[in-house]
């Protein structure tokens, strides 16, 4: 029996849910370490969740640093299906302002020095990632965010994830607006590819803080303005993500999309090439494709 179908990977502040019941914490070990921190399992109006504070409780993990192989695999190993991250994002469109939602619907790679798959060591995946985020639960948390009152959401939008930690200088946000993104931050990847990989449903409620550095008019940007604006849109992440559970736990929500088979046809290793260690490493990825 898995623990729970829908998974949250929360930012700065959002490390459970207001009113869980049956709280249980669990710490998960994987063949590729300790996730950033243990997994809260609880029940959020009946229905099972499962709560990772993506930079440890107290915001202790770079975003360079963070484990992500562990995390997404841990969340995959209790059961987890769905997976909802809630991030903090600068703007760089003068119409998303901060404390404004965002659902966006691509990605542009600008990270460097990120282990950004699981296959290693003798076999070799190449998954689709042409729609990076499912477009099921993305639909889904944009209907739900928009029935939720005193939210403004914002549909779809290109989501450039920056190395980090430092922010941007003027230089790169100016040009990365000119490349057509709307939306920076620093930890959509390798969080998508690794959710698709497990074949996991991953979508993103992103949170914009500020206006990055491209802005003249605005207030440089300060950590303490990024989290005085994630902490404001925290209660309405937790509005949106109690309505999305019931949702999703409901009898009549199936897959539409292909998430759930991305490695159909993508595992590109020979089977009899794959060692018997190699194949027990990745039983919980690759069982339904190869023994």
């Amino acid at each position: 029996m898995p623990y729970a179908t829908i998974g949250v990977i929360g930012g700065t502040g959002l490390y459970h849910m207001e009113g869980m019941t049956d709280v249980e914490e669990i710490a998960v070990s994987t063949p590729f370490g300790d996730p950033s921190d243990v997994i809260t399992i609880g029940k959020v109006d009946g229905v099972a969740m499962a709560f990772l504070p993506r930079h440890g409780r107290g915001h202790r993990i770079s975003p360079s640093e963070l484990p992500v192989r562990a995390n997404i695999w841990a969340l995959k190993s209790l059961g987890v299906e769905w997976v909802i991250s809630v991030s903090a994002v600068g703007s760089l469109r003068e119409e998303i302002a901060p404390r404004d939602l965002i659902i966006p619907d691509q990605l542009f790679d600008r990270t460097k020095s990120r282990v950004n798959s699981f296959f290693e060591q003798g076999i070799v995946a190449h998954c689709s990632f042409a729609e990076p985020f499912c477009p099921d639960l993305s639909k889904l948390l944009l209907k739900t965010a928009q029935e939720v009152d005193d939210v403004k959401v914002h549909a779809g939008g290109t989501y450039v994830c920056m190395e980090g930690p430092l922010f941007s200088t003027k230089a790169e946000s100016n040009i990365y607006r000119k490349l057509g993104c709307d939306l920076i931050g620093m930890t959509a990847l390798p969080e998508a590819k690794l959710a698709r990989e497990a074949e996991l449903c991953y979508s993103i409620i992103a949170c914009a803080t500020d206006y990055d550095c491209w802005h003249e008019s605005a207030e440089a940007v300060t950590v303490e303005m990024v989290v005085a604006n994630l902490s404001a849109n925290v209660a309405n992440a937790q509005r949106i993500l109690r309505s999305v559970a019931q949702k999703l736990s409901a009898s009549e929500h199936q897959h539409t999309c292909n998430c759930g088979s991305a490695l159909h046809n993508a595992i590109m290793t020979d089977p009899s090439k794959i060692s018997a260690d190699v194949k027990e490493k990745y039983q919980l990825l690759i069982s339904k494709y190869i023994s």
